[in-house]
């Protein structure tokens, strides 16, 4: 019986942009993706297909693998730190696939990967592919394919934060933040931060932004300070969203939206890193049906 190839690929859609989305980083380029493999997927014949699941994902994963590699070519001349284009909703809609592998902080440490190790590692510890499978998409041998997974592995826990900060807990905490930086007290940002937190702050060279990373309490705390006494939040204002499957908030200014903040939690409640994406051509045209403009 011949499959409905449509309804196939729908039902895998979502697994196909989750998997190009954490390859790439863009919305663009892992829907440039999905569009691409549904091309090769309507054409293929039907002797290639023995598992649709494994073949998607094959075809997605190489697509991926390629756009990845130009890709870093560009960011290497981006202005300023590269962050990942943010997934937006309204707070409490939680979006397909949504988990921490999808997080900001997650994204960004994968970037430290080279692409096969990150495409190795997305497809068998997140998606759970065998080893098998694995050499047939690399084109290499499982055993290849088991060193990169295990150089992945070992770089990734050596960076990663061994916790999970309860998604009620790391609310509050953004709360606390966004009450912070508008009051301008330094007293409750010191209380807030992390001393060896790190802000990335993402403005592509088309806005505003810090170029480089910026490490310690006092430097982040002097940055904010520096916001403040500029006056420069004047005409913002903020809201609270769904970004990357946790809470984050979104920043409008004279009504546009200007801003999405992201931030990472450590075990003690202190925040261990900021992500400030501006970079417009980053930003989401609406967060939702209450945000829309």
């Amino acid at each position: 019986m011949t499959m409905d190839r449509e309804a196939v690929f729908l039902e895998l859609k979502p697994m196909l942009f989750s998997l190009a989305y954490r390859m790439l980083g863009t919305r663009a380029d892992a829907e440039d993706v999905v569009q691409e493999t549904y091309l090769r997927w309507r054409e293929a014949a039907e002797d290639e297909i023995r598992s649709p699941r494994a073949y998607l994902a094959t075809v997605a994963a190489r697509l991926s693998l390629d756009s990845l590699k130009s890709a870093q070519r560009k960011r290497e001349v981006y202005m300023g730190t590269w962050l990942p284009e943010p997934l937006v909703g309204p707070l409490g809609q939680q979006s397909v696939d949504m988990a921490e592998s999808l997080s900001l902080a997650f994204l960004h440490l994968l970037e430290s990967l080279s692409p096969p190790e990150r495409v190795a590692f997305l497809l068998h510890e997140i998606f759970e592919m065998p080893y098998s499978e694995l050499a047939a998409v690399l084109e290499t041998s499982e055993a290849n394919c088991r060193q990169l997974v295990t150089r992945a592995k070992k770089h990734i826990q050596q960076k990663k934060r061994r916790f999970t900060v309860d998604r009620e807990h790391h609310r509050n905490v953004l709360e606390k933040f966004l009450h912070a930086c508008a009051s301008g007290d330094p007293a409750q940002l010191a209380n807030l931060l992390h001393q060896d937190v790190v802000l990335y702050s993402d403005g592509g060279g088309k806005v505003r932004a810090a170029l480089n990373p910026i490490f310690g309490m006092d430097k982040v705390m002097r940055f904010f300070a520096g916001i403040v006494k500029k006056n420069a939040l004047r005409g913002y204002s903020a809201e609270l969203a769904e970004v990357n499957g946790g809470p984050g908030a979104v920043f409008y200014k004279d009504g546009e939206l200007a801003q999405v903040l992201d931030l990472e939690v450590d075990e003690s409640g202190r925040i261990i890193n900021i992500f400030l994406v501006s970079n417009p051509e980053k930003l989401p045209h609406e967060v939702g049906p209450k945000l829309q403009r």
